[in-house]
């Protein structure tokens, strides 16, 4: 698959991408009355954290990418929060929980370096000191 947009370059894209794959993989196995609960938040957060990063890394201002950089790590904390009461109910194994953790606290490291490097004034290359 050919990449045409920048964020589809990104590591934590990439890795937000899986995590809405194996949450998906999850949501299968939860019962039937968690359809419009727990399976419509947990897909809505998931789905935010690759979605606000393609929005933010968009923008060219670093304000504006930062913004959503934080939105994305706070989908991500939801997803956090559910995934924990997830596996608590027993809807999600302890190997999956800890698959999922593995790659949720990865992605929450590249969120906070990639908000840091963001809001970190550039050197101008327009304007080299002599």
């Amino acid at each position: 698959m050919e990449r045409l947009f920048n964020f589809q370059k990104l590591e934590v894209y990439q890795f937000s991408k899986e995590l809405v794959k194996m949450v998906y993989q999850f949501l299968k196995r939860y019962p039937q009355e968690e359809k419009y609960a727990l399976c419509d938040q947990l897909r809505r957060a998931t789905m935010s954290i690759p979605s606000n990063i393609a929005e933010g890394m968009s923008h060219s201002s670093p304000k504006e990418k930062a913004y959503f950089l934080e939105t994305a790590y706070g989908s991500l904390m939801e997803v956090v929060c559910q995934l924990e009461i997830s596996s608590e109910l027993g809807y999600i194994t302890p190997e999956d929980y800890s698959n999922a953790d593995t790659l949720m606290r990865r992605i929450a490291k590249m969120l906070s370096r990639l908000k840091e490097v963001t809001l970190t004034p550039q050197p101008s290359t327009l304007n080299p000191k002599p």
